[in-house]
Parts: structure tokens; sequence; C-alpha cells
């Protein structure tokens, strides 16, 4: 059995004695120990205590639908644990049944249809300057930064993830027969295994690669264009052009910086700089007055502190700042 075959199990073992009378403060103390001793651990019951909780919010809301005649919907996944219980009656059985009908909290959100979607998808975002770890059935791990969306479709037969917007960190576990595809706009971007991050930002899609080799394939064009990039490249890819910046490990951390919750610049124009911040923060950043626009920075700066952002700026550069109640003005 694998390393993270094990962890599953535990997981699920684990989420079914949490939901067993008696659980206690020993109890809690034990799995948190357990949680603990390796990241596997915690990434295997993350994703399982997750699909199992959303698999009874799914089941929920499906009682609430008028039934199918002939198909009595389960009116909660704790109903159908209780079944469980009631049938098998050890631990074993209902555990390797959890971590199946969380896998499967799909088909209780199909609605009224009854027919399973071409692909099964489970869905994770994240707000305004959160962030977010997704560990998958394979041993991969997906790290969300701010407001981001992607589906999630992993088992037997397909690796694949769809980036509906934001950015994405992935470590992807190696599996020679399982190529991971991710979905970005007009590229897909294929892997067997690697460190790599996707941003996509409308058409634009830009691929940091920390370590290993990814392809990027222009699809949807009808002409077959790919560029296979390695550690320290990164891609920007728009329409039909994909450029390739190489050798650049330095601007690939840099470009990585907010898995720290941090933003990172080398002399970056004022204005750029304000975008970025914009993307973690409500409180929007206005940059007026062209030299204070083409003002180049560089630095480390925590990525939802855009108010000591600014006061450094007015205290370096002495520039003037007016602060409105969603905007902060910043001009020479």
């Amino acid at each position: 059995m694998s390393r993270v075959q094990e962890a599953q199990d535990g997981a699920a073992l684990w989420i079914v004695a949490r939901d067993e009378p008696g659980w206690s403060e020993q109890d809690e103390a034990a799995l948190n120990a357990w949680l603990d001793e390796s990241d596997l651990n915690r990434i295997a019951w993350l994703r399982l205590d997750e699909g199992w909780h959303q698999a009874d919010r799914m089941a929920a809301l499906r009682a609430a639908d008028a039934p199918s005649p002939d198909l009595e919907p389960v009116e909660t996944a704790a109903t159908f644990y209780r079944e469980l219980r009631r049938h098998w009656g050890f631990p074993g059985a209902i555990a390797a049944s959890l971590a199946l009908v969380a896998g499967l909290g799909w088909l209780v959100a199909s609605g009224n249809d009854s027919r399973p979607t071409a692909v099964a998808t489970t869905g994770y975002d994240t707000p305004v300057g959160g962030r977010r770890l997704v560990g998958l059935s394979d041993g991969s791990v997906v790290e969300l930064n701010t407001a981001s969306s992607v589906r999630v479709a992993v088992n037997h037969g397909r690796r694949e993830v769809w980036l509906d917007h934001g950015e994405a960190f992935f470590d992807i576990a190696h599996d020679a027969n399982r190529p991971f595809v991710v979905h970005a706009g007009s590229r897909g971007i294929t892997v067997l295994g690697t460190k790599f991050s996707v941003r996509r930002d409308g058409e634009t899609v830009v691929v940091s690669v920390l370590k290993g080799r990814v392809r990027v394939d222009e699809v949807g064009s009808g002409a077959a264009r790919s560029t296979t990039i390695t550690a320290g490249d990164i891609a920007v890819a728009k329409g039909p052009e994909t450029l390739v910046t190489s050798k650049s490990e330095e601007r690939v951390e840099g470009a990585l910086a907010w898995r720290d919750g941090v933003l990172a610049f080398d002399q970056t124009r004022l204005a750029d700089v304000a975008t970025e911040f914009n993307r973690y923060n409500r409180k929007q950043l206005v940059i007026a007055g062209k030299d204070a626009v083409e003002m180049r920075i560089s630095g480390t700066f925590p990525a939802t502190r855009p108010r000591a952002f600014v006061a450094l700026l007015h205290d370096a550069y002495d520039l003037k700042v007016k602060e409105a109640e969603d905007t902060i003005t910043i001009s020479d």
C-alpha cells in the first residue's frame, strides 16, 4: 500500500471515529497528533473532510427538490452514514465508502438531472486576499492564490484541472501513465511530475516553472503549437503568441512570493505595483501623475497591507496620499 493510500485510509477512519458518540478531548488530541505526523496525513484529512461536508450540503439541497417518482434521494450525508453503520457495523467498510461518497459529491449535486456530466469535477475558490491549499487524491497539491477558481477531475483514468481565473501553484506527483493537464483559457499545460504556477488574467496565461518541465500547448485554434519550458523559465501566452523568458530563477521566485504572503518587485513601474496590490485587497490603489506612474519600485511587501506600502512611499519619496472609502490615491 502506498503512503498516499495509507494516509487516505487513516483519514477516512478518523472521520468515521469523529462522528461516533463519545468523541472526547483525548480523541481530538490523538487526531491532531496524527495530522502532525506528515503533510500527507493533513492533506488526506482536508480532502476527505471537505468532500464529505460538501456531499452533505449538496445532498441536503437535492432533498429540497421534488423527488423523482422512481428514486428516493438521500436526505443528508449523515443519514447515509447512519445507514452504512446499521448495515455493516464496522468502521473499515464504512471508511472505504466514506472515501467513495466524498469523491462522488458531484453526483449528488446533479439536481433533477440524474445523468452524470461528461467530466466529474470538484470546484475550489478563494476570496480576495485569500489563499487555499488543496490536496488531490493522487498526492498532488494545488495552492490557490487570491480571488482564484479551479475545477478538478482526478481519478484512475485522468488528472485534469481547469483554472477559470486567478492563479495557482501546482506540486504534481509523478505518474508516467497519467499526465497532469491544466486548462487555462487557450492554453493546456501538460506535466508528468513537477512544480509550477499558472496565472490567468483573461486571455493572458503566465506559466512559471520552479522544478521539472512542462509543455504549453495552444488549443482550439486548429494549429498544433507547443512550447516546452523547464525550471527557471516563464512563458507568457496570449492569442497565438507565446513569449519565453529563459533561465530566470530569481524571476520565478519573485512570481511565487505570494505563497509566503508577500509581493516581490524588481524595478517595477509603480502603476504595475498598484495593479498587483489591487488583486489582493478591496481597498484599491490609484496612481495619478506621470512621474508617479513611471516610478520604479524594488523590494518585498506584505500583499494584504496596502496602507503600510503607501506609508513607505510617502516617507521615502514624499508622494501625496489621499484616502477615500474604497481607494487610496497616490500622486506626485
